[in-house]
């Protein structure tokens, strides 16, 4: 028994945790304690998981069916190894875990028996008949093949997967840690590796994963120098990274409106990264919509022109399922140019022509080609001189192959990377979901006969927001669509409550501002009394609070966020327009200060207050904050010699006391973050659209009056 076995058995044994209830994709050497021969079945069902966090939306018991043992046996070998739509282990032993399959489901059956479907469309039908009846007069016709095609019935998903894309119903899985996606990575056949950190719009920069780019050993951004490096190898390979912006479609109407953000974009993503970004290109980052198809056209084709290994790596519910479905490279097969057919491929053994080999990949050379004395390439005829008889050995090595692949020890469960499966032009795609953690375990596809792969791996935390809020309300969380929020105004002793939990309450009592949230919970603005009685649910009040019953007394204060970002000029509007009045914002008797709060997951509240000045501080204000800008930059270059930055940093900014600042209270005082402000207000507002403004034309007035004046004269005339 392997090494692994024993560890895992031993676990089990010790700690008490049931088999079914440890993850699969943290430890798949487990599967092998109670399998089948085909090594990734239990032959017995065990007891459902009882000591493990789950994090269901809902969930339903069903009990195991009962079937005859050597129906069982033969069922249980021709189920896939993976399901299609989670990429989790198959197994017939937790119900309510990812990858079981009930045995007697429909299209779990008729996968199983073999069945295809066939029959012939209603249109053909209706040709069919017509040339019946007609006899002998359309013997001469030639109307093709009416004869219907065969569909071989698509490998069915598991029953989690099931009940997600027909009921909504599921529970999430155990969230890998980033130490997992890092050896699942390292295991990659590939010499090239281009990972694609996915970000989400909706709370951007917050899914960020910090120090990603240290712990993959992926190569380091280009700097400002001409001269820089392009590419650095470790251990015998290269990983570059691009950041992939998602769901752009949250952030503006129109696709030039999101273009036009793509500078503000990347300074946030600068302040992020912290030190380490300061004087790198990010030429890297992209900003793309699954939902409108913007830009992933030219995602697409990025990926297939790179080929290798691509990762798609990032935390739970930020679009990566869905970006698999519209960028990966679908029928681009390499086709044989001599016989115009596809060339076979076959999971783990890449092979392409020797014209267009992969770098760091074997290329097997063509037969065909050798067996017709073709002997462009000295390499091609040393091979017909050394194997002539290379034919039938391939045979023999694809039988052996075919019979190795359905052994047990086929599976290798000491693994975190799953066997690819055999490429195809349109393969199944992960299942799209709202739930939190739908993939359990990497997906693995392959396009262009072995060029490359596209790998979907499971989501990391995002901060478990969800288990503070009622299951019933938990899907209210996600942020579908674009919202176009109304202007609310916090007033002196007012406070602004999220979905009853979530409280923001200026820290100045005198202070008005204005507050646009652009999240999927419900904003509403109350006192600052009962705001808190709310919040804290000691309080009977018409206001809807989603939190789970307790959740009150664990609410504690996130911080407190200055608006210390200056927006006066994107404000005022014509009043420092350089075509209308054209004031510089410095000499204006006022300053409009603004920023972002994030609410992770869910959204960012927009808040905006305009400040006085004191006398004589228009000069005097430019000065000081250009002599703190000196004194920081003076204080980063002598911190950057001596330390090293990792994960996410924000730089120490000094704070003015004069500027407006907000204090957010959360459940244990998470959850949320600042940055500086989108404006996104700005781009919710517009001018009425031509629409509105067509209609029935409005009558002309010109002469109304004068034409009145003559009717009643010429009647008084006439009444004398």
């Amino acid at each position: 028994m392997a090494t692994s076995t024993r560890i895992a058995r031993r676990v089990v044994r010790q700690v008490g945790i049931p088999l079914a209830d440890i993850p699969t994709f943290l430890c798949p050497a487990i599967l092998r304690t109670a399998s089948t021969p085909l090594g990734c079945l239990h032959r017995q069902a065990q007891s459902p998981a009882t000591g493990s966090q789950r994090r269901n939306i809902t969930s339903t018991a069903s009990s195991l069916p009962k079937i005859a043992p050597a129906v069982r046996k033969q069922s249980l070998e021709k189920l896939p190894q993976q399901c299609a739509g989670c990429g989790a282990l198959s197994q017939t032993v937790d119900s309510e875990g990812p990858g079981f399959y009930t045995l007697t489901r429909k299209s779990v059956r008729s996968f199983v028996e073999g069945k295809t479907t066939s029959g012939l469309s209603a249109e053909d039908e209706v040709v069919k008949a017509a040339l019946e009846r007609a006899g002998s007069e359309a013997v001469n016709l030639n109307l093709g093949n009416l004869e219907a095609p065969v569909t071989i019935s698509e490998p069915p998903v598991c029953d989690r997967c099931h009940k997600l894309k027909h009921h909504e119903t599921g529970a999430s899985i155990h969230h890998p840690s980033i130490q997992s996606i890092q050896d699942t990575i390292f295991e990659s056949p590939y010499k090239y590796n281009h990972v694609y950190h996915v970000i989400d719009a909706a709370d951007f920069p917050m899914s960020l994963v910090p120090g990603l780019q240290k712990l993959l050993h992926i190569t380091p951004q280009r700097s400002l120098n001409r001269r820089s490096k392009t590419g650095r190898f470790y251990h015998g390979r290269k990983t570059e990274v691009s950041f992939i912006i998602t769901r752009s479609d949250l952030l503006a109407p129109l696709k030039t409106q999101v273009d036009s953000l793509m500078p503000y974009l990347r300074e946030v993503l600068r302040d992020a990264l912290g030190r380490s970004a300061k004087d790198v290109r990010l030429g890297n980052v992209r900003c793309v919509s699954a939902k409108q198809a913007w830009w992933t056209k030219e995602l697409k084709e990025d990926i297939w022109k790179r080929g290798g290994a691509g990762w798609m790596v990032g935390k739970v519910n930020v679009g990566k399922s869905q970006l698999f479905h519209d960028v990966f490279p679908k029928g681009r097969r390499t086709p044989d140019k001599k016989k115009g057919t596809i060339l076979p491929a076959r999971a783990g053994a890449r092979s392409v022509e020797v014209g267009d080999a992969v770098p760091g990949e074997t290329a097997v050379v063509n037969t065909d080609s050798i067996e017709e004395g073709e002997t462009e390439s000295p390499i091609v005829s040393e091979t017909v001189d050394v194997a002539p008889t290379q034919p039938e050995v391939d045979v023999e090595l694809e039988a052996a192959f075919d019979k190795y692949e359905s052994s047990s020890s086929s599976l290798n469960t000491s693994s975190l990377l799953p066997p690819a499966p055999t490429e195809v032009d349109y393969p199944s795609m992960p299942l799209v979901s709202s739930l939190p953690g739908t993939t359990a375990s990497p997906i693995r596809l392959s396009f262009g006969n072995g060029k490359g792969e596209l790998i979907d791996l499971p989501g990391l935390s995002r901060g478990d927001l969800e288990l503070h809020v009622q299951p019933s309300h938990r899907s209210s969380l996600v942020m579908r669509s674009r919202i176009q929020p109304e202007q609310q105004t916090i007033r002196p002793g007012q406070s602004l409550l999220l979905g009853g939990f979530i409280r923001i309450t200026p820290t100045d009592p005198e202070l008005i501002i204005l507050s646009y949230a652009f999240t999927p919970i419900a904003p509403h603005i109350t006192a600052t009394e009962k705001a808190i009685g709310i919040q804290t649910q000691t309080r009977d009040s018409s206001v809807l609070n989603i939190a789970l019953p307790g959740t009150g007394e664990n609410v504690k204060s996130a911080g407190t966020f200055p608006l210390k970002w200056d927006v006066t000029r994107q404000r005022t509007g014509p009043i420092t327009s350089p075509k209308a009045v054209g004031i510089r914002p410095e000499n204006l008797p006022y300053r409009v200060l603004a920023t972002d709060i994030l609410i992770e997951g869910c959204g960012w509240v927009e808040l905006v207050a305009q400040v006085r000045k004191r006398p004589g501080e228009i000069p005097r204000f430019a000065a000081e904050a250009r002599e703190r800008e000196r004194e920081r930059e003076t204080r980063r270059d002598r911190e950057w010699s001596s330390e090293v930055s990792f994960g996410m940093e924000e730089d120490v900014v000094d704070v003015d006391p004069n500027w407006p600042s907000v204090e957010v209270f959360t459940p244990q005082g998470r959850f949320v973050s600042a940055r500086r402000p989108m404006n996104a207000w700005l781009n919710v507002l517009g001018k009425p659209t031509k629409g509105k403004l067509q209609g029935r034309p409005r009558k002309s007035m010109k002469g109304v009056k004068k034409a009145e004046k003559k009717r009643r004269g010429f009647g008084g005339a006439a009444a004398w």
